[in-house]
């Protein structure tokens, strides 16, 4: 009968004999679990059958886990008739290996330590794998050169070597899922009732759609003029705010309802986008700060802004040409130093695909839609993006924003777990007036540009959020107000505690 000693011989003999691995340590451990089942309970690492180096080891785990899980006792005696006809169970003398493994008590005293070394070595033996692939494909000069992608690819494998891929790509069981989804509900019954994921800022909003939730992707769209950006800097200003103001309440972070916050400015840079979270929060009009007409006191209410935003855990990357998987490998870095919550991307449109949808912009765009809802479900945070419509909207009389007019592709809607637009009327009253009257003009004159005045009147300051797609609720509108010299959106009083729901 082979012994662990003769087995740890062979290894040695195999192509992967510079892998790190313990197989004494292996059978050290399936021993102690197979002494008392309960050390299967109390696991400091998350293993798997795939973290055992032999394969007949990973096995037996596995069997051992899935009769234990089945509220039986795991034992020699009982996993017996699992490995009869097992090949390399034979080649170790048949299941009497299973009683070798139990010979020594003593593994009992070391077995945690001894499933910390197993996780620990199957990562390092991962790690070697993705050397071998990254210095491989780097000297492989038969394919095109593409070296910042073969860095992207690294970085996204050492993502998952670094913890990522223990907890992606596995089954949960149901019981599992529900417990996650109570937590949920718990969380929105302990924040008022209508608050289950990051908060926007806005009550309004939050009623309507609980927040920003984990893994989706939600998409905010919207013409240009609409203020999308200005929404998305206040919703990420909340986010990052609530944050540290949960923190220093004394809550803990899974049920905090703010997020770190990373904002991929692809438009503007990074001092623009500061100098309007500036004006937002300190009163001031955008353009008197540009331009440095404020007034002393103003410049005290900027610098009493700015030293509350300073401790804000409120990140921008202002990158230009980025591509998908350069933003997924620099939201995992951030994730990985900051633990990000909640990631921002202003715009989806000036992304850049890999090149490999080739000249159709189309399909590029698919390709970008997709990994923003990947990375979503990868770092299990909300990624709000937003992102240009087509110009069809203007040639409609309602010019409210539909579906269909997101742009160049049909995949955003479908791989979006929510779709927003923005609406402000005001915009659009703006751009029709009529011939300002003087003195001496026809009455008409008066009465046409008395009538725009009133319907201006109307529509000043009120914006709309149209809800199009919510896979967690219904659909409808939100009314919010908007501050166009500060860009700064708020609750409408008539609206603060419901979403606004609206059909005609």
């Amino acid at each position: 009968m082979a012994t662990v000693v003769e087995l740890a011989a062979t290894q040695t003999s195999r192509t992967e004999q510079a892998l790190p691995a313990n197989i004494e340590a292996e059978a050290a451990f399936l021993g102690a679990c197979l002494i008392d089942n309960r050390v299967l309970e109390d696991l400091p690492v998350p293993l798997t059958p795939d973290h055992f180096f032999e394969p007949i080891h990973g096995r037996i785990f596995e069997r051992m886990a899935q009769v234990a899980g089945n509220n039986m006792l795991a034992n020699p005696v009982t996993l017996k008739p699992y490995f009869e006809s097992d090949e390399a169970m034979r080649a170790l003398g048949g299941p009497g290996y299973l009683a070798q493994l139990t010979g020594s008590g003593a593994s009992l005293i070391g077995a945690r330590d001894f499933a910390r070394q197993i996780y620990d070595l199957a990562l390092l033996r991962e790690l070697v794998s993705v050397g071998r692939t990254l210095v491989e494909r780097a000297t492989d000069t038969s394919e095109a050169l593409d070296p910042q992608a073969q860095i992207e690819e690294a970085e996204s494998a050492l993502y998952r070597v670094a913890g990522g891929e223990a907890e992606l790509g596995q089954a949960r069981s149901l019981g599992q899922a529900v417990t996650v989804a109570i937590a949920g509900v718990e969380k929105a019954l302990n924040s008022g009732g209508h608050l289950s994921g990051v908060t926007t800022g806005l009550a309004s909003v939050n009623a309507k759609i609980g927040g920003l939730h984990k893994s989706d992707l939600l998409i905010l769209g919207g013409r240009p003029g609409m203020a999308k950006t200005s929404l998305a800097t206040n919703i990420a200003f909340a986010a990052a705010e609530r944050w540290v103001r949960d923190k220093a309440d004394g809550i803990p972070d899974d049920k905090n309802m703010g997020a770190k916050t990373v904002f991929f400015s692809l438009e503007m840079s990074a001092d623009q986008l500061a100098t309007r979270i500036l004006a937002e929060q300190a009163r001031i009009s955008s353009e008197a700060l540009r331009m440095g007409r404020i007034s002393h006191h103003e410049f005290d209410q900027l610098t009493e802004a700015a030293a509350r935003l300073h401790e804000l855990p409120l990140f921008i990357d202002d990158t230009p040409a980025l591509t998908i998987a350069g933003l997924r490998a620099r939201a995992r870095r951030l994730n990985r130093k900051h633990g990000i919550g909640l990631i921002v991307v202003d715009y989806l449109q000036l992304l850049q695909g890999t090149g490999k949808a080739g000249d159709n912009r189309v399909q590029e765009i698919s390709e970008i839609s997709r990994g923003l809802k990947t990375l979503a479900k990868e770092l299990n945070v909300p990624v709000l993006a937003l992102s240009q419509l087509s110009r069809a909207v203007e040639s409609r009389e309602d010019k409210r924003p539909q579906l269909a007019d997101l742009r160049e592709s049909g995949s955003i809607e479908q791989d979006a777990d929510m779709v927003l637009f923005l609406f402000r009327e005001e915009y659009y009253v703006l751009g029709r007036e009529p011939k300002r009257p003087v003195d001496g003009d026809d009455v008409k004159i008066y009465d046409d540009h008395a009538k725009w005045a009133a319907e201006l009147e109307r529509v000043a300051g009120i914006s709309e959020l149209i809800v199009a797609k919510q896979r967690h609720g219904a659909t409808g509108k939100v009314r919010l107000h908007f501050e166009s010299q500060f860009t700064k959106f708020s609750d409408l009083a008539d609206d603060r505690y419901q979403g606004y729901d609206d059909d005609e």
